[in-house]
């Protein structure tokens, strides 16, 4: 992989993470589009981690306190706080992705990577399905009215992120306001719980890497990949954060309609075999 690759590619990650746009069509639809080589297990690892660093230190506080309040429950014995029964909350939504994840991860790249015309259907899908809740949903909840049941409900709705073209903070963002939350809470949550499972798929496909090594003249895109990746998540997050506490989704949900609407064109044309 060239530089050039690199930085487009860790850019893409970094903005389409975080936004409710899905990473992962971008990732599969562009080098597709552009007849670029698959970007692999090195490049994947520099993605995550990028994703990671940008998250990490954009919540740094919030994680700060969400350490100490589960240790503070720990030591009590009691969650009968907001802030002590966050971390707790954060910990059961992850689980099922977590869990569906393993098992499942490589059928799912194996059904939907190869198939464009899939991936564009489910962007186009996927953001209606968003841009229907943002319109009709309560808005009226935050952040420490979250329940057990709300937060497995948003955790069990993060395991269809695994199709490419649906998006993991589309989809957990569309579950918050499903359940009557704010915008901003809901996409605060998102982004909070999103946190180990990034944290995850790092850190096991960085030990992956580390048994077979890098490959020789793939060091500096994976460093290019993690620094794009992370400087363009941490911009993302901060402008979502901010957008949402005034507009509404419908943004996003038109740039997957449009996008979407546009590859189908595209490849029933005959643009692309």
């Amino acid at each position: 992989m060239n530089l050039l690759h690199a930085a487009v590619l860790g850019a893409l990650q970094g903005f389409a993470e975080v936004l409710p746009i899905s990473s992962s069509a971008h990732l599969i639809l562009v080098p597709w589009l552009l007849n670029w080589p698959e970007s692999g297990l090195t490049f994947d690892v520099a993605l995550h981690l990028g994703t990671f660093l940008a998250l990490s230190l954009y919540f740094w506080r919030d994680i700060i306190e969400m350490t100490v309040s589960f240790f503070d429950a720990l030591a009590s014995r009691r969650v009968n706080t907001p802030a002590r029964r966050l971390p707790f909350l954060i910990i059961a939504a992850t689980v099922p992705a977590a869990v569906v994840g393993k098992l499942f991860e490589h059928q799912v790249e194996a059904v939907f990577r190869s198939n464009p015309l899939l991936i564009a259907s489910f962007l186009v899908g996927f953001g209606l399905l968003l841009g229907a809740v943002d319109l009709f949903g309560r808005k009226r909840l935050i952040l420490d009215e979250i329940t057990p049941t709300s937060a497995l409900t948003i955790g069990l709705m993060q395991c269809l992120a695994l199709i490419p073209g649906v998006s993991r903070s589309g989809i957990t963002i569309t579950a918050g306001l499903m359940l009557g939350f704010t915008r901003e809470s809901a996409a605060r949550f998102s982004f909070l719980m999103s946190l180990p499972i990034v944290a995850g798929a790092a850190l096991l496909k960085t030990v992956h890497l580390f048994k077979h090594g890098i490959p020789v003249g793939e060091g500096l895109p994976m460093l290019v990949g993690i620094i794009f990746s992370a400087v363009t998540g941490y911009a993302s997050v901060a402008f979502l954060l901010r957008f949402v506490q005034k507009r509404s989704l419908s943004p996003f949900v038109w740039y997957r309609v449009v996008v979407g609407v546009a590859l189908m064109i595209a490849i029933l044309s005959g643009f692309k075999a």
